[in-house]
């Protein structure tokens, strides 16, 4: 039945609670796992589900974005498969940038129903999982859905964050409250099988991930045209006239929300059985081709660390981090409970003579610095003894060339860190 559906994935505003990863790049460009893009998780579950039509509806800083979408999926001339960006455009009709998430299908609805389909499969720019969406679609074209919510069990405590719903014996939703309060939730309690349930996660909140009939679509937009958001405006109403279905799902699912959730998120990737597993051939993450030379590693204790292809390492140790890709770092450096991203390009070896005899920084991390509890977004020029010790100790705050976020060190792109500095 894949055959039948549209992906639409949303490339979402401009992800400040993520900054400063996103003041030069839109969310689903940021970088995970040391070689992928976020649009990569949602992509590639759609590919390994068989869904091979997929549009990425941007707005924010979308550059780096269409780069990568135009490098990385390519198809061949004999299929309809194809990942293309739909950047928000002023026309006639529409005189206004995306107001929320409905309203960017809306304005790009016209694009849509150039192409054959007869369910539309929503989904975000900025979640990590790995999901079967035959299983959805399956479950919503058999109950005869009109509307299907991805929904996962979680706790009163993590419910507060979330849209939380209840449904009945057959999983059709009756009710949907938007980020209950603490005291609200507790009357919003559904029985989602034992094992969730030993877990305490009791409540059923929506995953941000839809299916909707096409016609449904296109009716709900045309009937109400000054609704601007799913979860606030559209499920809430559509569930009061409409069959709507709930879809859980128990699998590992995280919303890449802030920073905090980012760095977990990429330091999870290191544990002995990651929740996120990278190493399966059935559901393989794609990302760009590239055609880089494997990781040299000189006189370095690895432990929990994953590092991607292209990587000079002379570091001390490297403990608990992800290292992408092209990294350098230098003799004698210590790096713990850190996210190092890389940079798009090495340095010649007359630009490392020409920098190293004017004192400036290359790119990558020096020598002997220790980086603890930190994020060195792409491109940054760590120069040598340079000390980042990130922890509740520290304040929240933009320092010009890095920001810190509840404890975590986050290092601008391009920044250049001189000699000696202590953070």
């Amino acid at each position: 039945m894949t055959e039948k559906v549209l992906g639409v994935i949303l490339g979402g505003g401009q992800g400040s609670r993520l900054s400063p990863l996103t003041l030069t790049r839109s969310k689903p460009a940021v970088p995970i796992g040391g070689k992928y893009r976020l649009v990569d998780i949602p992509i590639s579950n759609c590919l390994n589900s068989g869904i091979h039509r997929m549009f990425v509806l941007t707005q924010f800083n979308s550059a780096s974005l269409n780069k990568h979408i135009k490098n990385t999926y390519h198809f061949s001339h004999f299929s309809d498969a194809f990942v293309d960006i739909l950047a928000a455009e002023q026309t006639p009709e529409n005189p206004t940038w995306f107001q929320g998430t409905a309203d960017a299908v809306r304005q790009t609805m016209h694009h849509l129903l150039n192409h054959e389909f007869e369910y539309v499969l929503i989904l975000s720019g900025d979640q990590l999982y790995q999901m079967d969406f035959n299983e959805m679609v399956n479950a919503h074209i058999e109950a005869g859905a009109e509307v299907t919510l991805a929904t996962i069990p979680v706790t009163a405590k993590d419910g507060t964050d979330f849209g939380i719903l209840k449904a009945n014996e057959d999983n059709i939703i009756t009710s949907f409250i938007e980020k209950p309060n603490s005291e609200l939730i507790l009357d919003w309690s559904s029985d989602t099988g034992p094992d969730m349930q030993a877990e305490g996660r009791n409540y059923l909140a929506s995953m941000g991930i839809y299916i909707f009939n096409k016609d449904l679509l296109v009716k709900i937009f045309a009937e109400n045209p000054d609704e601007k958001d799913f979860g606030k405006e559209i499920i809430p109403r559509v569930l009061q006239e409409y069959k709507v279905l709930s879809f859980q799902y128990e699998g590992y699912w995280t919303d890449i929300g802030n920073i905090s959730s980012f760095f977990e998120a990429n330091l999870g990737l290191t544990d002995d059985i990651p929740k996120f597993n990278l190493f399966d051939s059935h559901q393989s993450i794609f990302t760009r081709a590239r055609m880089l030379p494997p990781s040299k590693i000189l006189g370095s204790t690895l432990d929990k660390a994953v590092i991607a292809e292209g990587c000079i390492l002379q570091a001390d140790y490297i403990k608990h981090a992800v290292i992408g890709i092209r990294a350098r770092i230098g003799r004698g450096t210590k790096i713990e409970n850190a996210y190092v991203m890389g940079s798009d390009r090495y340095q010649t070896l007359e630009e490392i003579r020409d920098e190293t005899s004017a004192g400036h920084p290359l790119i990558g991390i020096g020598d002997h610095c220790t980086i603890i509890n930190a994020i060195l977004d792409k491109n940054c020029k760590i120069g040598n003894d340079v000390q980042i010790n990130g922890g509740t100790h520290l304040e929240n705050g933009d320092f010009g060339n890095y920001v810190v976020k509840d404890g975590i060190v986050v290092v601008k792109k391009g920044a250049i860190i001189p000699d000696g500095t202590i953070i």
